[in-house]
């Protein structure tokens, strides 16, 4: 088993340092979930789909290679509230090795 360490500002502020296994095809959204950062039923709505944007985050270290967007991941951001340039939607950004010291923000939620 293969953990890189990622670094999660929940929405309170708090910085969490946790470790994402790169081996279970899981993705960001997912991380922040099994962790419990954000409240049951205020993140991953849509289940990862890219449909929903509960999952936006903020990016805030660049020397990681993400995915590129897709256009179901532009599109959701366009109608998202508190999008900045560096948010993404966190279900897009699968976890690899690639990610090792990431920092990301969760956004607010929408409500």
């Amino acid at each position: 088993m293969s953990d890189v360490k990622i670094t999660i500002i929940d929405r309170e502020g708090e910085a969490h340092v946790i470790d994402a296994p790169t081996d279970m095809n899981m993705n960001l959204m997912e991380i922040i979930r099994s962790y419990e950062l954000a409240p049951e039923g205020s993140i991953g709505i849509c289940g990862g789909m890219a449909m929903c944007a509960s999952c936006q985050c903020y990016m805030l270290n660049f020397e990681h290679v993400l995915p590129e967007k897709s256009y179901e991941e532009e599109e959701m951001l366009d109608q998202a509230f508190f999008v900045e340039d560096n948010s993404r939607l966190s279900c897009q950004i699968p976890i690899t090795e690639d990610l090792e010291g990431l920092e990301i923000r969760i956004a607010p939620a929408s409500e």
